[in-house]
């Protein structure tokens, strides 16, 4: 089955729930960054995140730098943005403490 990428409708409307995520129309993909007390706590966020991704075999593109997680998310079959992305992106910030 397909991955569709999302309409330019629908992903105004999906990114509205995720206002810490900022939409790069360049790549039509979504990116955060996170920082956090210590490398371990990052890495520790990382590891939840790789566990989660690989449950839903979609991946994102990230890097770590000490206490500093970039994540981006763009799905590579459909081109741009699609609920996949926005999925893995709510399931990430369900992670953070409130």
């Amino acid at each position: 089955m397909a991955i569709l990428r999302l309409t330019p409708k629908d992903r105004a409307a999906v990114l509205v729930c995720l206002p810490e995520w900022i939409y790069e129309p360049a790549r039509d993909a979504i990116a955060r960054d996170f920082s956090f007390p210590d490398f371990i706590t990052a890495f520790s966020f990382m590891t939840q995140i790789a566990m989660i991704a690989e449950k839903m075999d979609h991946h994102p593109e990230w890097s770590n730098v000490y206490n500093h997680v970039s994540i981006r998310l763009t799905t590579h079959e459909a081109k741009g943005l699609s609920t996949r992305d926005i999925a893995l992106a709510r399931a990430i910030n369900a992670l953070l403490p409130s």
